[in-house]
């Protein structure tokens, strides 16, 4: 084992790896991260492909707004100074066919008027819909992760609920509905196709959607200029200035474990590395079978990687476009008159995002159009490695062309060059179980574990800690930042250590 002064031991340089450094370092713990990719953020991550920048995670960043929920935790890890974000005025749009089409304002008021126009025989469950959203304006969602579950006191439990008082009966009320059942509650027979569509998933809490278009009528809810690779390229600029040491190309084998303490790691290489303390900050499921071997796992972790809790597997096929889109809606979902199917499953929408409001997306005149839809993750699983794998890819986005070019057309002709992701290429790049791009799926289900979360540390297993998606049901990114600075909360808290932040 290398000789090493290393105070805590970071798996992964993801959102929450580096966050966990940053405020690791910010209360004078030397840290080092092993990243097994050669670049930082794990699943908040773009790619360059002849000149067109490809941006794989971020649609909207709770946290984007000075004095918003989230803004001063950013700050501290230096990643929106001197950052412009985008804000939208609408969310999506959803187009059936014929045209019809439900624009989902980000403003409650334009929002509730274009639905009544959309269909009055709804109002009053359109009116109660967007009161909703007005009174979720005032929400703090940070409140739920500003400090560790583990630490809480009575005095702070009740300052919790006084604070969330308010706001009680409308997420009780909205929690536990996800779009999918809200839409059924429509008498309007194109608003019930629409609705379960109009928060990018059907099974999403009514309450979340809500939320989010309250955070982004507030402006808090932007799109960093520069994509993803940028925005977590900040935070690794701030970590290094903290001092902290990032190892690429490194992957982590295993956990080291002395009389039921982690004591370091190691490496693929075989070198080992010792530290005071662990953190995982990598796939949960990887972590607790193959760093750990399964050795140190409870009745509650194993029931979660048994088909407990859902997840999300993801294809997204990227263009590179010789044309200007930038007049048309930056995000809609077409509604298709018959299914059509996709890696061997029924599709009855594609869902379609260009980024000409980041012009340094794509070259001058040109414009990045991602088509992403949900797939199985057993689908691709199956012939990866052998040749179909490489023309199943190239059927499927064939198809999905075929289908834009109905809604944009002759774009076919101008299509530079495409790139596919499968389930398999998240594996690949960032070790994600099933190639999950968000960790465990928000549905209304799992919102009870959102609020509450899952342990961060394992029974009979000292100095070692979990935090990223997978401790943190819904994900997010501000939500996984929070969790790696809660963490380090928690081990000053141990080390009676006052926790301190300072901001760049």
């Amino acid at each position: 084992m290398k000789n090493s002064s290393t105070d805590i031991i970071i798996i992964g340089a993801g959102i929450s790896g580096l966050a966990s450094g940053c405020y690791a370092q910010m209360n004078g713990y030397s840290t080092q991260i092993f990243e097994m990719h050669n670049l930082p953020g794990g699943l908040c991550t773009a790619w360059n492909r002849n000149g067109y920048i490809f941006d794989g995670c971020i649609h909207y960043l709770f946290g984007s707004g000075k004095g918003q929920p989230f803004y001063s935790m950013w700050e501290e890890l230096g990643a929106v100074q001197g950052r412009r974000f985008i804000n939208h005025d609408e969310l999506m749009r959803v187009r059936e066919v014929g045209g019809k089409t439900l624009i989902v304002y980000s403003n409650p008021d334009k929002l509730e008027l274009h639905l009544k126009q959309l269909s009055s025989v709804d109002s009053q469950l359109i009116t109660s819909f967007c009161k909703g959203i007005r009174v979720l304006k005032g929400f703090d969602l940070s409140l739920l992760q500003q400090k560790p579950k583990a630490l809480m006191e009575v005095a702070d439990l009740w300052n919790l609920g006084r604070k969330m008082l308010p706001f009680m009966g409308t997420l009780a009320k909205w929690g536990t509905i996800s779009a999918e059942d809200f839409a059924k509650r429509f008498q309007d027979p194109f608003l019930r196709q629409a609705i379960p569509q109009m928060f990018a998933w059907k099974d999403i809490p009514v309450m979340v959607g809500m939320s989010l278009l309250a955070y982004m009528h507030n402006q808090n809810a932007g799109f960093p200029l520069g994509a993803s690779l940028e925005f977590a390229r900040g935070i690794e600029k701030r970590y290094l200035e903290l001092g902290g040491q990032i190892s690429y190309n490194s992957q982590v084998e295993r956990v080291l474990v002395e009389n039921d303490k982690a004591v370091g790691v190691r490496l693929y290489n075989n070198e080992s590395y010792q530290s005071v303390r662990v953190i995982s900050a990598c796939d949960g499921r990887g972590t607790l079978f193959d760093l750990l071997r399964g050795e140190y796992l409870d009745e509650e972790m194993e029931m979660l990687y048994d088909g407990y809790f859902p997840v999300h597997s993801q294809l997204q096929v990227s263009l590179g476009v010789n044309r200007d889109l930038s007049k048309e809606p930056h995000w809609v979902t077409y509604l298709l008159n018959q299914p059509v199917v996709i890696a061997g499953e029924e599709c009855s929408e594609i869902s379609v995002k260009h980024y000409c409001f980041d012009p340094s997306l794509a070259p001058p005149g040109k414009s990045v159009l991602i088509v992403m839809l949900r797939t199985s993750y057993d689908y691709w699983q199956r012939i990866y490695g052998r040749k179909i794998y490489d023309a199943e890819q190239i059927q499927e986005s064939g198809i999905l062309i075929d289908l834009l070019a109905e809604f944009y057309p002759a774009i076919k002709a101008d299509i530079e060059y495409v790139d596919v992701a499968t389930p398999m290429s998240y594996e690949r790049y960032t070790g994600n179980w099933q190639g999950s791009s968000c960790g465990w799926l928000l549905t209304k289900q799992t919102m009870g574990m959102m609020i509450s979360g899952i342990p961060k540390t394992l029974p009979n297993l000292s100095n070692f800690y979990m935090v990223g998606q997978w401790v943190e049901p819904g994900g997010s990114l501000p939500v996984v930042a929070m969790s790696g600075r809660n963490i380090i909360q928690q081990i000053c808290h141990k080390d009676h250590k006052m926790f301190e932040v300072n901001i760049p």
